[in-house]
C-alpha cells in the first residue's frame, strides 16, 4: 500500500468503532438495558411529537429515533449519547417543509449527512471548543421559546395557521382560540405540563412525560372528550427509498442543508460535551461524532425519518440512570422499533395536545435560570451575547443567530483585547549608562524618550496606538521598546511604519528596541525596520538604544561633546597631516 492510501485509510480506520467499543458495552450490560429502558419511554412522546412539529408527521419522527439512534450510537464518538430528532432541528425543518414539502425535508437531511462527513473527515470537530458559553445559552434560550411558541396551535386545539415566523403563528392561534374555544385541548396540555414539571421535582427518575401522555389518552377514550389525535400511523418502517430525491432539486435544497449540517453538529458535540460533564472518566472523540451523526442523517430519510442530532435531554436521562456503554441507546432504539411495529394503533390515539404539552414543558425544562442569571452578571458583553442570540433564534433562524452571536462576541473580545494595548512613556533614569555627569544626564532626560509598547499591536487597537504616538511632545529621540508586544499584524506593521515615518518627517530620529524574533518575519515582509536597520537604530536591549542615540545627540550637536571625545579628535588631527607639512 502506498504512503498516501495508508494516510487515508488511517485517517478512515480512526472514525470507525473499535475493539475497546465493543468490550465496553459486555461489560454492565443490566445497568445499560435498564438504563436504555427508561430512554426509550422518555424518547417515545418526545419524538411523536417532534415528529408532527416538524410537519413530517409521528412516524417520521419515530422512524428518526430508531434509525439514526442505532447508527449514531454504533459510529458515533461518545459512549453516552442518545440520537433522535430534537426540538431545534424542528425549528429548522419547519420552513423546509413549508417551503420544499416533506420530500424536500428527507432529501435536506440526506445532503446533510454527507456534509456531516465531509467534517469529520476534515477534523473539524475541534472547532466546536471555540463557541463561547454565551452564545449556547442564548441559543438554549431561543430554542426553548420556539418550541414553546410551535405548540401553541396544538394546545389551543385550533389548525396551524399558514407562516414561517413561530411568533405570528402563535399569535394567530391565540387569535382563533379566542373566537372559538378548545377548552379540551387546554385541559389537556395544562395537565401534561402541570403532571411534568411537578412530577420532576418530586421523583426526577420516574418518566412523568409518558405517565401524562397515557393519562391524557385514556381521559380522551374514556370521557369521551373531543380532541384530534395523531391518527393513523403505519405498523413498521418503510423500505429504503430514494423516491423522494430529483436531481433538479439538489441546488436549491443545498443552502438549507448547510443549515441543518451546522445545527446537527453544533447541537450534537454540545451534548456529547454534556454527556462528559455529567459523568465520570468518559470523553468523547469531536470527529467521530461527527461520522456517526453524518451517517444516521444519511440513513434516516432513507426510511422516511428527518435530520436527527444528539438529544440533550435524552443523553441526560440515560447518564442519571446509569447508562455506561453504547448498548444503552442501542436498547433504546430497539425498544422504540418494537413500539413502532407492535403498538402503533394505541401510539395513533394519542391525543395532539398532550404531545404538545410535553414539548411545552420540554421547553421550559431547558431553561436553566440559575445558569442564566449568573452568565446575565458576569459581563455586559455575555449578557448581550446571550439576548440578542436569543432574539435573534426567535425572529430570525438558529444558524443566523448562532453566526449573529459569534460575530459579536468576536467583536467584542476584540474590542476587549484591543483596550489591553498600551502605549506608556516610560523613564528613562535606570537604564541610562553611566559616565555622565548630572547636566548631561538631564539634557539626555529632555531630549530622549522611551515608549513601552504593551500587548497585541493588531487591527483592532493599532490606529488609536498611531494616534497617541504621532502627537508625542518635540523630543530629539523616541525609543520604542517592543519587547511586551505580545503579536503585530500586518495592520499593525503598517501603523507601525506610518507612524516611524510621520515621526521622521517631523525631525525625531526613532529607535526600537527588544523586538521579537517571531514578529521580525510580519516587520521584514512590509518593510517597517528598512531605514532603521540601514542607519542602525533597531537594537537589542533599551540601554543599547539609549547609547546609540546619546551617540547621535553628541553627533548632532544637541550634546556638547565629552572632553574625552575632544582629546581624542585633538590627537587624531596632527597625524593625519603629512609628514613634510608636520615639520
Amino acid at each position: 500500500m502506498s504512503p498516501l492510501l495508508g494516510r487515508a485509510w488511517g485517517s478512515v480506520r480512526s472514525l470507525l468503532p473499535a475493539r475497546a467499543d465493543l468490550a465496553l458495552m459486555g461489560r454492565n450490560p443490566r445497568r445499560d438495558l435498564l438504563a436504555g429502558l427508561t430512554v426509550a419511554i422518555v424518547a417515545l412522546p418526545l419524538a411523536l411529537g417532534f415528529g408532527i412539529s416538524s410537519g413530517a408527521g409521528a412516524e417520521a419522527g419515530l422512524a428518526t429515533a430508531v434509525v439514526a439512534g442505532a447508527l449514531a450510537a454504533v459510529f458515533g464518538g461518545s459512549n453516552l449519547q442518545v440520537s433522535g430528532p430534537t426540538g431545534a432541528m424542528t425549528v429548522v425543518l419547519v420552513p423546509i417543509v413549508a417551503q420544499y414539502g416533506t420530500g424536500g425535508v428527507l432529501a435536506v437531511g440526506l445532503l446533510a449527512g454527507l456534509m456531516m462527513l465531509g467534517l469529520a473527515f476534515a477534523r473539524a470537530g475541534r472547532y466546536m471548543s471555540y463557541v463561547p458559553a454565551p452564545v449556547i445559552e442564548g441559543f438554549t434560550l431561543g430554542i426553548a421559546g420556539v418550541i414553546g411558541l410551535q405548540q401553541v396551535p396544538n394546545a389551543l386545539g385550533v389548525a396551524k395557521p399558514e407562516g414561517e415566523k413561530v411568533v405570528a403563528i402563535a399569535w394567530r392561534a391565540v387569535e382563533e382560540f379566542v373566537t372559538a374555544p378548545n377548552w379540551t385541548a387546554v385541559a389537556l396540555a395544562a395537565g401534561v405540563v402541570v403532571l411534568m414539571l411537578a412530577g420532576a421535582r418530586w421523583k426526577p427518575t420516574v418518566p412523568f412525560s409518558l405517565i401524562a401522555v397515557i393519562a391524557a389518552t385514556i381521559a380522551v377514550k374514556v370521557l369521551h372528550l373531543d380532541a384530534t389525535t395523531i391518527g393513523h400511523l403505519p405498523s413498521g418502517l418503510p423500505a429504503p427509498s430514494l423516491g423522494f430525491l430529483h436531481p433538479t432539486e439538489v441546488p436549491s435544497l443545498l443552502a438549507p442543508a448547510v443549515a441543518v449540517a451546522a445545527l446537527a453538529a453544533l447541537e450534537s458535540l454540545m451534548s456529547a460535551s454534556a454527556a462528559d460533564a455529567m459523568s465520570v472518566g468518559q470523553r468523547h472523540d469531536s470527529d467521530r461524532e461527527l461520522f456517526g451523526q453524518g451517517l444516521a442523517n444519511i440513513a434516516a430519510p432513507l426510511f422516511g425519518g428527518v435530520a436527527a442530532t444528539g438529544a440533550i435531554a435524552r443523553t441526560a436521562v440515560n447518564v442519571r440512570s446509569g447508562g455506561t456503554s453504547r448498548l444503552a441507546a442501542l436498547i433504546h432504539a430497539a425498544v422504540l422499533a418494537v413500539i413502532v411495529f407492535a403498538a402503533a394503533p394505541l401510539v395513533a390515539g394519542i391525543p395532539l395536545a398532550a404531545l404538545s404539552g410535553v414539548l411545552i414543558a420540554t421547553a421550559i425544562r431547558m431553561v436553566e435560570v440559575g445558569s442564566l442569571r449568573a452568565m446575565a452578571r458576569a459581563t455586559r458583553s455575555d449578557a448581550l451575547i446571550l439576548v440578542l442570540t436569543a432574539a435573534a433564534t426567535l425572529a430570525l433562524d438558529l444558524v443566523k443567530a448562532v453566526l449573529i452571536g459569534l460575530i459579536v462576541a468576536g467583536a467584542l473580545a476584540l474590542r476587549a483585547v484591543a483596550k489591553h494595548t498600551r502605549l506608556d512613556q516610560v523613564p528613562l533614569e535606570r537604564d541610562l549608562p553611566g559616565g555622565h555627569s548630572d547636566e548631561e544626564h538631564a539634557l539626555l532626560v529632555e531630549h530622549i524618550v522611551a515608549y513601552r509598547l504593551d500587548g497585541p499591536l493588531f487591527f483592532a487597537a493599532a490606529h488609536r496606538f498611531l494616534l497617541e504616538l504621532t502627537e508625542v511632545a518635540d523630543v530629539r529621540v523616541i525609543i520604542l521598546r517592543m519587547s511586551r508586544v505580545t503579536t503585530i499584524d500586518a495592520t499593525g506593521a503598517l501603523v507601525l511604519k506610518d507612524a516611524i515615518d510621520k515621526l521622521t518627517r517631523r525631525g525625531i530620529t526613532v529607535m526600537a528596541s527588544g523586538i521579537k524574533p517571531g514578529q521580525l518575519r510580519t516587520l521584514d515582509s512590509l518593510g517597517v525596520l528598512d531605514t532603521l536597520r540601514a542607519d542602525g537604530r533597531v537594537h537589542g536591549t533599551t540601554p543599547d538604544a539609549i547609547r546609540a542615540a546619546r551617540t547621535h545627540l553628541h553627533c548632532s550637536g544637541v550634546l556638547p561633546i565629552p572632553l574625552q571625545v575632544e582629546v581624542e579628535v585633538e590627537v587624531e588631527v596632527p597625524n593625519t597631516v603629512p609628514e613634510e607639512a608636520a615639520r
